[in-house]
């Protein structure tokens, strides 16, 4: 079965087409090194809990919306080898000269590696 890689990000609403640009820039890269697919959505339905929520999750502030975001890989082995290329890859460093600021705060986004247990699907 697939592997994911998921993500929660808050994400300045004024950003939000900074934050698409990034993502047609750098999302590219995943699939280069193996991902099958990657999917970024905007929050538009997120509801604030009475205990916890997504922007809890997040430390999401009034003028943010919630970012969710996942990769899949064909397997948890293809997901390491093409993860750590990416780590390696200058592309990938915000830092790197030409590469555009990240239009969000990465101290706050939440992530992890699942592995798939059922793949419903038409």
């Amino acid at each position: 079965m697939s592997y994911v890689d998921g993500f929660v990000i808050a994400v300045p609403t004024a950003n939000k087409e900074a934050f698409i640009a990034h993502a047609r820039q750098f999302d590219p890269v995943f699939l280069e090194y193996g991902a099958t697919r990657v999917v970024e959505c905007w929050g538009d339905d997120v509801p604030h809990g009475q205990v916890t929520d997504f922007f809890r999750s997040v430390q999401a502030r009034e003028d943010e919306t919630v970012a969710f975001s996942w990769v899949e890989w064909p397997d948890k082995a293809t997901r390491d080898a093409g993860m750590k290329k990416l780590m390696e890859d200058p592309r990938m460093d915000p830092a790197a000269p030409g590469n555009p600021p990240i239009p969000f705060d990465g101290k706050r986004m939440i992530f992890g590696g699942f592995a798939s247990v059922l793949d419903l699907g038409r």
